[in-house]
């Protein structure tokens, strides 16, 4: 009898641990998970994980910076099986708390931490930054033969300098006398939730003659749409030809992260697709399959990354002829005959 018992005991605990599912817990940073930008794309992809991976999920969105510790301590406390920080200001505490849980692993979206059971998620921004330059410039040259284009960043930190970086050095290759007008929303945690801010930068921009205008600023973005929207009308801006001449007299936004296209169709001439869905997918399946690797992850042009955005919303805008030049440009880039700046 007491052999039945330990047989059946043993069955149970092996098919108890063959059937358990992963559990992924998601600490967002102030944009919230449904920014429509970087922390939604990282929602999306751990989303797309627990549907096709059917592992658990859960997610915390801190009101401060005082309560993502908290919530990366309360994961990691109940043995989840992986811990995603998403976002760069998450560092300090991942670090911290990757410390004295050492069987656990964490993730980390835009930062490094140098430990064993730390995946950091780091991309090469300036890359498709560089391509959205491209059609920027294009877009403001061949349609109105604007002289200037706008770049909003949120929080002024070296990441977001690398999206500058990259835009800059996209139009001008372009264009090369172009004017590239830069400003940022703020200095602190807060500039990624401001979009009255952002607004205010972009009509700023706007008056300086920018005929598009990038927001790489999270949530804060939202102001760069509502301006555009203010300014164009409702209907889409779809260009004109007079005279044999393609005019157009709209502004047009560049949306960040996720394909944001679809926020104000055909007022948005793309969308810089920084793919942490990909990425976020990629380290949950690592763990659901046991093969989490620690180190450093970089994603970009070479492997999908990073990109541009074209769909419905925005086909009437970017012609196969700005498609193929910047194609030409991307394939130089992977193989190493362009290098894009990253300050």
């Amino acid at each position: 009898m007491k052999k039945l018992l330990l047989s059946l005991s043993v069955f149970i605990f092996i098919a108890t641990s063959s059937f358990a599912q992963v559990q992924v817990g998601l600490v967002f940073d102030a944009g919230g998970k449904f920014d429509k930008s970087f922390n939604q794309s990282a929602w999306e992809g751990a989303s797309r994980a627990r549907d096709e991976l059917g592992i658990v999920l859960k997610d915390v969105e801190p009101g401060d910076s005082s309560a993502v510790e908290e919530g990366l301590r309360t994961f990691a406390g109940k043995g989840f099986d992986l811990v995603i920080g998403v976002g760069f200001a998450h560092q300090p505490s991942i670090e911290k708390v990757a410390k004295e849980f050492p069987n656990i692993h964490f993730a980390l979206v835009d930062s490094v931490v140098d430990l064993p059971n730390v995946a950091s998620l780091v991309f090469k921004e300036h890359e498709g930054s560089f391509l959205v330059g491209m059609l920027a410039a294009i877009r403001s040259r061949e349609m109105n033969g604007s002289r200037t284009v706008g770049f909003i960043g949120g929080m002024d930190i070296p990441l977001i300098r690398k999206f500058e970086a990259g835009y800059r050095q996209g139009a001008k290759l372009i264009y090369p006398g172009i004017n590239v007008v830069a400003n940022y929303v703020g200095v602190t945690g807060s500039a990624w939730n401001d979009p009255a801010k952002a607004k205010e930068i972009a009509k700023a921009q706007m008056t300086k003659g920018a005929s598009v205008i990038y927001a790489a600023a999270g949530a804060s973005g939202n102001g760069l749409f509502d301006a555009i929207k203010e300014v164009n009308g409702r209907g889409p801006c779809l260009p004109a030809v007079k005279n044999k001449q393609r005019t157009d007299s709209c502004v047009y936004a560049i949306g960040v992260d996720s394909n944001q296209n679809y926020i104000v169709p055909g007022q948005i001439l793309t969308s810089m697709l920084k793919r942490v869905d990909n990425a976020v997918y990629a380290v949950i399946k690592q763990v659901k399959d046991n093969n989490f690797q620690g180190g450093v992850h970089t994603f970009g042009l070479d492997n999908n990354g990073v990109g541009y955005a074209l769909d419905d919303n925005n086909r009437k805008l970017v012609t196969k002829k700005m498609i193929s030049v910047v194609d030409q440009f991307k394939n130089k880039i992977v193989n190493g005959e362009i290098q894009v700046k990253d300050k």
